[in-house]
């Protein structure tokens, strides 16, 4: 399983996405943001960090790198793709999951362990969790408030796309306590929480995070 991982001026986690890949069996192949090749791999991670510095709006200039473009046209070719916090946000901008990503309702930059609920088991970076699950992993943003009209919404609840629910509390302003969304065939997922920071008890406060890095290693093998 070759996994791409991005690097943008300002991520941060890629080092930590590409440790989880590995403790997943996995071979962590670097994607540099101005690259216009993905060196083959079965698919793709958009880390965590503040790409280009958030200016403008956190992910809106990385949705324009020249390894974006690429990423869009094979995820429309069914590669799977998870983006994480600022990969999330870097997701919804370049529309390949529906909605925004805003400032936390109370203003403050939000760093602790979360909560969440598996709602989605079935997309191919979460089957390795039973459904109603509660995972423990790290979160650490300031513009995780997952935001999106009522039709949205809507559509997003009524075809079981919503992934990650938030569990004991709204951390940031999130409609209907949504953590993490998936594409219409489950195979793009985009989360504000960092799983690849709970992949042992040793460095997290769980090991919970493996399961979205093991799913993957079922998804490419299947395939």
């Amino acid at each position: 399983m070759r996994v791409g991982v991005i690097t943008f001026p300002g991520t941060l986690d890629d080092v930590d996405a590409a440790r989880a890949v590995r403790h997943a069996d996995g071979e962590a192949v670097a994607l540099w943001h101005a690259d216009h090749d993905l060196k083959n791999v079965d698919a793709v991670i958009v880390p965590g960090g503040f790409s280009y510095g958030d200016y403008l709006r956190a992910g809106a200039i990385a949705r324009f790198a020249p390894v974006m473009r690429e990423v869009v046209e094979a995820a429309g070719k069914g590669m799977p793709v998870l983006g994480i916090c600022n990969g999330f946000q870097v997701l919804c901008e370049a529309h390949l999951l529906p909605g925004a990503l805003t400032r936390n309702d109370r203003l403050h930059f939000v760093c602790r362990d979360q909560w969440l609920r598996v709602e989605n088991n079935e997309t191919a970076w979460t089957s390795r969790y039973d459904r109603n699950a509660e995972i423990l992993v790290p979160l650490k943003s300031g513009e995780g408030g997952y935001q999106a009209d009522e039709s949205t919404l809507a559509e997003l609840e009524g075809e079981g796309r919503v992934v990650f629910r938030y569990v004991g509390g709204n951390p940031n302003g999130s409609r209907n306590e949504i953590a993490g969304i998936t594409s219409a065939n489950g195979r793009i997922v985009g989360l504000m929480p960092h799983p690849e920071h709970a992949i042992d008890a040793l460095t997290g406060p769980t090991d919970d995070g493996l399961g979205i890095f093991l799913s993957l290693l079922d998804a490419v093998v299947s395939a």
